[in-house]
């Protein structure tokens, strides 16, 4: 059972037709259409919205959700993650596929000497872990920076617009994930 049936089984409880719920929760009826059909899940912004429109709780949708026993997934380094490209000096690599059905998205940053990556602000609730593997970065979070070396982490909302900016003399690369994906 996905998310969307779930919506649909809160929904058809509450006698409440999909364009009801759309008028209610302010989420497109379209959308609505694709998250129950399957086609999509959703934000976490989209399923409060649901969610306070079909007076329940978001726990309450969540723990409807099955645990999966098909949460374990090897993937081969020469498979190759989707690469995405900042600028000509900062690039990352999904080191997960599908993140779409997934709880986190797992990112490889790299950034050479006198690059940043470009200013990010996810919706609220989403949060960011970032650990340093090689090099010096310095993350502008909000009005904040911070210097981190290789071992270094850094955790924090990433509804406050950020960036990460090589400070070192060589390339810089980190382990970024996002919880829950953001996207």
């Amino acid at each position: 059972m996905h998310v969307g049936q779930i919506i649909k089984k809160f929904r058809k409880e509450k006698r409440m037709t999909l364009v009801e719920l759309s008028q209610r929760s302010g989420v497109a009826l379209a959308t609505l259409s694709r998250m129950e059909n399957g086609k999509m899940t959703g934000t976490l912004k989209s399923h409060m919205h649901i969610c306070e429109a079909l007076n329940i709780a978001l726990t309450d949708l969540y723990k409807e959700l099955p645990s999966s026993q098909k949460t374990l997934k090897v993937e081969q380094k020469s498979a190759g993650g989707k690469v995405s490209v900042h600028d000509k000096k900062s690039s990352s690599i999904m080191l997960a596929s599908g993140v779409k059905n997934k709880k986190m998205m797992p990112l490889l940053i790299t950034i050479v000497k006198g690059g940043h990556t470009h200013t990010e602000e996810t919706s609220h609730g989403v949060e960011k872990f970032i650990y340093v593997l090689e090099g010096k970065i310095e993350a502008n979070v909000g009005e904040e920076k911070y210097g981190l070396g290789a071992g270094d982490t850094i955790y924090f909302d990433s509804s406050v617009p950020h960036f990460l900016r090589n400070a070192g003399n060589g390339e810089a690369q980190l382990i970024s994930v996002s919880c829950p994906a953001a996207g």
